[in-house]
C-alpha cells in the first residue's frame, strides 16, 4: 500500500442539509452528481483526444479497438474504479458509520442506566 493510499479519511463535520423527505434520496442525488461530474470530465477528455488525433491524422478508433492492455494498465484502471466507488458511496458509508456509532452509544447508555437501576 502506497503513502497516497494510507491518507486519513476526511469528513465534513456537523449536520448535513436534508433536501428531500424520502430517506436515502439525498444520498442517491449525491451519487448522481458524482457520476455526472465523472461523465463530464470523461466527455471532455474524449473530445480532446479525438480532436488532437484528427489534427495529426491518426485513426484513433482503429488504434483503440486493437489496444490490448498490460497488467499495470489494468491495475491503474482498477485503482481509478475503486477511487470512483469510494467517492460515489461516501455519504452512504459515512451515515452507516454514524449510525453504528450512535447505536453503540445508545446501547452503552442503556446498559449503564439499567445497571444503575439494578
Amino acid at each position: 500500500m502506497s503513502a497516497d493510499q494510507l491518507k486519513a479519511q476526511r469528513h465534513a463535520r456537523g449536520k448535513r442539509p436534508q433536501f428531500y423527505a424520502t430517506p436515502g434520496l439525498d444520498q442517491a442525488m449525491s451519487m448522481i452528481v458524482v457520476l455526472a461530474q465523472e461523465l463530464h470530465v470523461l466527455a471532455d477528455r474524449v473530445d480532446a483526444i479525438e480532436r488532437v488525433s484528427k489534427a495529426r491524422g491518426i485513426d484513433l478508433a482503429a488504434e483503440v479497438d486493437a489496444l490490448v492492455l498490460d497488467q499495470p494498465a489494468l491495475d491503474a484502471r482498477e485503482q481509478r474504479r475503486q477511487q470512483l466507488l469510494e467517492r460515489l458511496y461516501y455519504l452512504v458509508r459515512k451515515e452507516g458509520q454514524e449510525l453504528a456509532e450512535a447505536d453503540s452509544q445508545a446501547r452503552y447508555d442503556r446498559v449503564i442506566s439499567e445497571t444503575a437501576q439494578a
